[in-house]
C-alpha cells in the first residue's frame, strides 16, 4: 500500500498532535490506514509518542483500535484507554499484569521498565489510576535505571509537571494514597531521545516539578506553583504564600 500523500500525512500528524478526534475520524473515514506506517511508524506509535496529553487521547486511541490497531497487552490498552471496567477485566483475567513492566516512547518523562502505574500517571488516566490503587499496585514501584544511572522513578514523578497540567487529578491520587515527595534520584532525563531532552540532578518530586518553569519545559506558571503547594503539604513541610506568580520580571512590558 503506497504512503498517503504530504497532505493527508501532515493532516493526521496535527489531528494526533492536538488529539482532534473528529478529524482523525474522518481522516479515517475517508481511506487512511490506522495499520499503515506513516513515516516510518504505525498510528498508534505516533499517537502514543506524541507531546500532547488530554481527555481525549483515549478516543483517539479507540478509534484506531477500532480501525484494526492493536496493542499486544490488554491491560496496558486498558490503561491507556482509561477504561476502568476494561482494566479490572483485565487484571482478573492475569493479575500479574498489575506489575508487568512496559516500554514506551514517552516525549516528556521516561516510561522504560515502567509499571501501569506509571503509564496511566503519565497519560494523566485517572479512572486507571485509581483502579490499579484499588488493586494493590505499588505507588513507590521504581521505574528501571537507565544504563547512565538516571531515572529509576516513581509514578508520581510523571504527574507533577504535567502538558497542561493534565496529570494533576492522579497526582493527587498518588499522594493521597502515600506517594512519598521525597524520593531522590541522582538524575532523571526528561524527553530522552527528543531535541528537548534536558538531564536535571538530584531530583525529587518537588524539583522535578519546579523543572516545569524551564522554558523548554513550556509549563503555564500558575500551574508550577498549584502543584508545589499540594506537594509540600502533603509532606507536611511549610508553603509560603507564591507572591511573585506570575514572575513580574518575565511578565510582557508595554514597549
Amino acid at each position: 500500500m503506497p504512503d498517503p500523500s504530504p497532505a493527508r500525512a501532515a493532516a493526521f500528524l496535527g489531528a494526533i498532535e492536538t488529539h482532534a478526534v473528529t478529524d482523525l475520524q474522518a481522516l479515517l473515514d475517508g481511506g487512511l490506514s490506522a495499520v499503515q506506517l506513516l513515516q516510518g511508524k504505525l498510528p498508534v506509535q505516533w499517537l502514543l509518542e506524541m507531546y500532547m496529553r488530554s481527555g481525549r487521547f483515549p478516543a483517539c486511541l479507540r478509534l484506531l483500535l477500532q480501525r484494526g490497531a492493536s496493542l499486544s497487552d490488554p491491560a496496558l490498552a486498558a490503561v491507556l484507554l482509561d477504561d476502568a471496567d476494561l482494566l479490572r477485566t483485565a487484571l482478573r483475567a492475569d493479575p500479574a499484569a498489575r506489575d508487568r513492566r512496559h516500554d514506551l516512547t514517552s516525549a516528556f518523562t521516561p516510561l522504560h521498565g515502567a509499571t501501569l502505574l506509571h503509564v496511566a500517571a503519565e497519560y494523566g488516566n485517572a479512572a486507571a489510576a485509581s483502579v490499579l490503587l484499588q488493586a494493590g499496585a505499588d505507588v513507590q514501584a521504581r521505574a528501571v535505571q537507565a544504563a547512565d544511572g538516571g531515572d529509576g522513578h516513581t509514578p508520581l514523578f510523571h504527574t507533577v509537571s504535567s502538558l497542561l497540567d493534565h496529570g494533576a487529578p492522579v497526582m493527587h491520587l498518588l499522594l493521597a494514597a502515600g506517594a512519598r515527595t521525597d524520593v531522590c534520584l541522582p538524575m532523571l532525563t526528561w524527553g530522552r531521545g527528543f531535541e528537548w531532552e534536558t538531564t536535571l540532578f538530584d531530583v525529587t518530586p518537588i524539583s522535578y516539578c519546579q523543572a516545569g518553569l524551564l522554558p523548554q519545559v513550556h509549563r503555564r506558571e500558575a500551574d508550577v506553583y498549584r502543584n508545589l503547594t499540594a506537594l509540600l503539604t502533603a509532606a507536611g513541610r511549610p508553603c509560603q504564600a507564591w507572591s511573585n506568580v506570575p514572575n513580574r520580571y518575565l511578565a510582557p512590558r508595554p514597549r
